[in-house]
């Protein structure tokens, strides 16, 4: 496994400038998806972090026994999207509102998480937190904590629905009537 800090392939041409920004918002094939479609994103990556594990498995954060949440790490060109259109995807990708859960895939590895780089993207971060709160009935779910060590996950992992053709997970996520 290696960390997204390793050598990745097609990553030589990253633009100086290039931030990151790793999110949990559940099944990281629909997150990675969903951050892939934005202009700006120059790559995603699929992993765990969030956890106690050094080097986990999928089988292992499946357990739930490590702490680590699926989760993406995104690279992206703060010149053509910011770190607020991504958090403007993160929230409206999936149910801030249900803790360790989203659809029919339960445990602590699908929790709603934001782990922040940097002072500004913990600031904004929780101001847009505030923000889509006032338009929720239920109290938002999700931890907004500093970025740990992200680790890769495994490479059948990485661009799922790319390699299988599928459009989605198995379960669609409907938000019922929390707007």
């Amino acid at each position: 496994m290696t960390h997204l800090s390793d050598e990745l392939p097609g990553t030589s041409a990253r633009p100086d400038g290039a931030q990151h920004a790793t999110f949990a918002a559940g099944c990281f094939w629909s997150v990675e998806a969903a951050f892939r479609e934005l202009d700006g994103v120059l790559d995603v990556t699929v992993g765990y972090t969030g956890g106690t594990t050094v080097e986990p498995t999928y089988e292992q954060v499946c357990s739930g026994a490590t702490g680590h949440a699926e989760a993406v790490e995104v690279v992206f060109d703060p010149a053509t999207v910011s770190y607020r259109q991504l958090l403007d995807t993160f929230w409206h990708i999936h149910n801030p509102t249900t803790v360790n859960r989203q659809g029919w895939d339960v445990g602590s590895q699908y929790r709603s998480a934001i782990f922040f780089h940097d002072s500004e993207q913990e600031r904004l971060a929780h101001a847009t937190r505030e923000s889509e709160q006032e338009s929720l009935v239920k109290p938002i779910a999700t931890e907004i904590v500093p970025a740990t060590t992200f680790y890769r996950a495994e490479e059948y992992h990485q661009r799922y629905f790319e390699r299988s053709g599928y459009a989605a997970c198995g379960v669609t996520i409907e938000v019922p009537s929390i707007r």
